[in-house]
C-alpha cells in the first residue's frame, strides 16, 4: 500500500467514524468461508456494516477523529474487525450467536454512545443493553398500563350492565 493510499484509507475510515455512536471490534480469523459468508449476511440483514481494517489505519482514523475512543485503540492487535451499527447491541447479540457454534468471534472493544468497552467478558453485558426504540416501547408500555386498568375498572363497574337494560 502507498503512502497515498494510506491516508485515503485513514480519511475514508475518519469520515465512517464521524457518523457512528456504535462501533464494535471483535476478531474473527480463523473463521471458515461459509461462517464468515453467514457472519457477514447476518450483519447485513441486521443493518450492520463489517468490515475487516487494518489496525495502524484503524488508530489513525481514531486519532484524527473528533469522537474520543479513549483506550479503545489499545486492543488493535492481531486481526481486527469493525461492525458499525445503530443500536448499541446489535453486533454483540450476533457475535453471541455466533459463539455458540465456536470460539470466534472474538469481542475486543466498543464504543457506544461515547462510552468505552473493553474486554471479551463484557459482551454478556453489552447483549443486556437495550436500544432507544425498546426502551420507548417499554415507556409507552408502562404509561399505557394505568389507563387500560382504569379503563377495564369502569367496563366491569357491577351497576352499569344493570341500567342498561
Amino acid at each position: 500500500m502507498t503512502r497515498e493510499e494510506k491516508s485515503i484509507a485513514i480519511e475514508d475510515l475518519t469520515a465512517q467514524l464521524a457518523d457512528v455512536n456504535v462501533v464494535y471490534l471483535a476478531d474473527i480469523s480463523g473463521l471458515d468461508a461459509d461462517t464468515t459468508s453467514n457472519l457477514r449476511r447476518a450483519c447485513f440483514k441486521a443493518g450492520i456494516k463489517l468490515e475487516v481494517v487494518k489496525n495502524t489505519l484503524l488508530e489513525k482514523a481514531m486519532e484524527a477523529s473528533d469522537n474520543d475512543f479513549g483506550d479503545l485503540a489499545s486492543v488493535l492487535k492481531g486481526n481486527t474487525s469493525m461492525f458499525i451499527a445503530d443500536t448499541a447491541n446489535g453486533p454483540a447479540k450476533i457475535i453471541k450467536e455466533f459463539r455458540k457454534k465456536g470460539e470466534k468471534p472474538v469481542f475486543k472493544g466498543a464504543y457506544i454512545n461515547q462510552e468505552i468497552y473493553i474486554g471479551d467478558n463484557l459482551l454478556d453485558s453489552l447483549v443486556a443493553i437495550k436500544s432507544k426504540e425498546e426502551v420507548i416501547a417499554e415507556i409507552i408500555g408502562l404509561l399505557q398500563s394505568p389507563a387500560k386498568r382504569v379503563l377495564a375498572a369502569l367496563q366491569n363497574q357491577p351497576g352499569k350492565e344493570d341500567s342498561a337494560e
